[in-house]
C-alpha cells in the first residue's frame, strides 16, 4: 500500500491524462453521428463516418475509458482515502453514468454501421449536451468537495 502512496502524483497524472482522452471522445462522437445522419445509408461519406466513429471509440474512447477507471480505483485503494465522503459517491455515480453514456454511444454506432440510424440530428445535439453535464458535476467535485 505504500507503493500506492508513493505513486499517487503519478496516478493522478495519468488519470487526468486518460480522462482528457475520453471526455474528447464523449464529446466528439455524438456530433460525428449529427454529421453523419445527413449522408445517405451506404454512400461513400456514410462509409467514411462509419470507419472515423469505429476509430474513435475502439482507438481511443475505450483504451482511455479503462484507464480512467482502473487509475481512479487505484487512487480509491490509495491509503487515507475516505470512502464514505459524499462527494466521492457523487463523483463516483457520475462516472457511472458516463460509461453508461459511453455505452450508449456504442449502440448506436452499431446502428449507423447497419444502416438503421432512426435517430434525428436533433436527438445526438441534445445527447451531446450530457458528457458536459456529467463532467462539471465531477470536476466540482473533486475540486470543491462540498459534501
Amino acid at each position: 500500500m505504500m507503493v500506492l502512496i508513493a505513486l499517487n502524483p503519478w496516478l493522478k497524472a495519468f488519470h487526468v491524462i486518460a480522462v482528457i482522452a475520453w471526455m474528447a471522445g464523449l464529446l466528439y462522437l455524438p456530433r460525428l453521428y449529427v454529421y453523419h445522419c445527413e449522408t445517405t445509408p451506404g454512400s461513400a461519406e456514410s462509409e467514411r463516418f462509419k470507419v472515423m466513429e469505429r476509430r474513435l471509440l475502439r482507438q481511443i474512447m475505450l483504451p482511455a475509458m479503462i484507464a480512467v477507471w482502473c487509475l481512479g480505483l487505484l487512487l480509491a485503494f490509495t491509503p487515507g482515502f475516505d470512502w464514505l465522503a459524499g462527494w466521492w459517491h457523487v463523483k463516483l455515480t457520475a462516472v457511472v453514468l458516463l460509461s453508461g453514456f459511453h455505452g450508449a454511444l456504442s449502440g448506436w454506432r452499431r446502428r449507423f454501421l447497419e444502416d438503421r440510424n432512426t435517430k434525428s440530428q436533433r436527438f445526438y445535439r441534445i445527447a451531446n449536451e450530457i458528457p458536459t453535464v456529467l463532467m462539471v458535476i465531477i470536476v466540482i467535485m473533486v475540486i470543491v468537495r462540498p459534501f
